[in-house]
């Protein structure tokens, strides 16, 4: 016999092999055990999670000789033929390259009206099924809905909600879950040691760690590190070298450099992971899941780790970086993660990025703008003019709006007085969103009597701010957890330039006797107005 490849080498032969998907397993069994066979299953979850595999099983628990039953013996005859795919009445079809309706018509719809030549059912196994055609699913509905008694349909599927309504009523769903950490790292483990392969237990966990929950990714990723061992051991600098990831370690000492705003370290860091061959989109993968960790470790939420070491490290690390550094650089590098697929330059775009991400964050405003403005020449004292007792000019005055009276302790920037809980509301808001970072520039938060007012400095601004309900929902509840739940947040124009926009007062013109008047009263004139 030829090679064959660990996922099918390995691939679940009874129902406890399955590993990680008891659930499903329990409600099958006991199914099987108790007569209530369904006569469709759907099996929906992420890839590589046992969907074929648990298909083959059920068909072999309703086929086997000494059957049906909930532990079939994979000895007979029709258990074996199943096995190797050859039964005749187990019929498996792809449905990404056989989705067409004359292909349900010809390998199911047609085929029902006969019995069964050797089993005791005649099994459809469907694999993708979502990718058939809409007439294909039409034609395949009669069928599913009512079909005879020796037939059973099997569907499996990545994608559940690309299947019809009419489909998923018809059938019993099942969901299978992404395998965990410690089921993977076992996985692997064993199947290593059947292979008489020798492999560190940091290596077992990078690749359970990049196989993201699937058992088939992960065997198959293990497959390719004992391709390129030596000495028939895998070693964890082998797994980062084949995956093309950067080390742990090195991901601690970039993340440092960034929080101590070291640059110089920054970029020789980032000028050895290029010469490792690494590619700046891998760089930014490893940061993520690397931050992610540090996430977990920063809360003490219950991970999936069982190295006490491994674990003891993320948490001095995640106390030395600190929880608002994590949460605002996981924030930032999914930004650049969607932002490099479109760089020409990667590699110095994201020196670039990084080294922008260590400098210091100020406040809202950029310093450019709080540059003091050159001392303007003093303006001459205006001429004392006496009151006017007669025909005072008429003015149309705006009465301006009350404002709530600061109450927290502020910073002054030039002409701009920061509010210490808008600082921090503005590091809550670049770590959701840079693009909302970037129009709140400039805004200053005044709060009193209950409310919390944010003054835009221009009105087109407030417009666009206004017109985002999201981002309103957002920002309103980032204040509210700052300042509490209990404030009012309101927007509004600056008193700037609500003021820039008032119409100036309106005069009557003095003309006639009204200005002889004033003239007179003005230059101390006795006497009568004369003509």
């Amino acid at each position: 016999m030829g090679y064959i490849s660990l996922y099918r080498k390995y691939r679940s032969q009874t129902f406890g092999d399955l590993i990680g998907q008891d659930h499903v397993v329990r409600t099958i069994q006991n199914g099987i055990s108790s007569g209530r066979i369904a006569h469709a299953y759907l099996f929906t979850g992420p890839r590589g999670t046992g969907k074929t595999s648990t298909a083959r099983l059920v068909a072999k628990a309703l086929c086997c000789e000494h059957g049906p039953t909930a532990t079939p013996d994979n000895t007979c005859e029709i258990c074996v033929s199943i096995t190797a795919g050859s039964c005749i009445d187990v019929i498996e079809m792809d449905a990404a390259s056989e989705s067409g309706v004359d292909d349900i018509r010809e390998q199911i719809v047609e085929v029902t009206e006969y019995r069964p030549m050797v089993c005791r059912y005649k099994i459809f196994i469907i694999d993708e099924v979502h990718d058939l055609s809409p007439k294909a699913f039409d034609a395949l509905l009669k069928t599913i809905e009512e079909p005879p008694p020796h037939i059973i349909f099997i569907l499996a599927t990545t994608e559940f909600n690309k299947v019809p309504p009419t489909i998923r009523s018809r059938c019993q769903k099942y969901e299978f879950h992404r395998a965990s950490l410690q089921d993977l790292v076992g996985r692997l483990s064993y199947v290593a040691e059947q292979e008489g392969m020798r492999i560190e237990p940091a290596a077992v966990a990078a690749l359970a760690r990049m196989a993201d929950g699937g058992y088939r990714d992960g065997l198959t990723l293990l497959e390719q590190a004992i391709l390129t061992s030596e000495d028939g051991e895998i070693t964890l600098q082998q797994v980062y070298d084949q995956l093309g990831l950067v080390s742990e370690e090195v991901i601690d000492t970039l993340l440092v450099a960034i929080r101590e705003s070291n640059v110089p370290a920054i970029m020789e860091t980032l000028a050895a992971i290029a010469q490792r061959g690494r590619d700046p989109k891998s760089i930014l993968e490893s940061a993520m899941v690397r931050l992610q960790d540090l996430t977990l470790a920063s809360y003490r939420a219950a991970g999936e780790s069982s190295d006490a070491a491994r674990t003891a490290s993320l948490h001095e690390l995640s106390t030395r970086l600190g929880r608002e550094f994590i949460l605002r650089m996981r924030g930032d590098l999914a930004e650049a993660f969607k932002v490099i697929r479109d760089i020409s330059l990667p590699r110095l775009w994201l020196e670039s990025e990084l080294v922008r991400l260590s400098l210091p964050r100020t406040a809202p405003r950029a310093e450019a703008q709080r540059a003091p403005e050159p001392a303007a020449a003093p303006r001459p004292a205006p001429r004392p003019v006496a009151p006017v007792v007669e025909a005072a000019p008429v003015e149309t005055a705006i009465a301006p709006t009350p404002e709530p009276a600061p109450v927290a302790a502020k910073t002054s920037v030039g002409d701009v007085t920061v509010s210490p809980d808008w600082i921090a509301i503005m590091e809550s808001v670049q770590s959701y969103s840079a693009n909302l970072h970037r129009k709140l520039q400039g805004v200053e938060l005044q709060t009193g009597d209950g409310r919390a007012v944010l003054r835009f400095e221009r009105n087109i601004d407030l417009d666009w701010f206004q017109s985002k309900p999201k981002a309103i929902e957002k920002l309103r509840e980032l204040v509210q957890v700052r300042l509490g739940s209990h404030m009012a947040v309101e927007f509004a124009l600056s008193k700037r330039e609500v003021q820039d926009e008032q119409p100036e007062s309106v005069e009557l013109p003095l003309e006639g006797d009204r200005l002889e008047a004033l003239a007179r009263q003005v230059f101390g004139l006795d006497g009568p107005a004369t003509r």
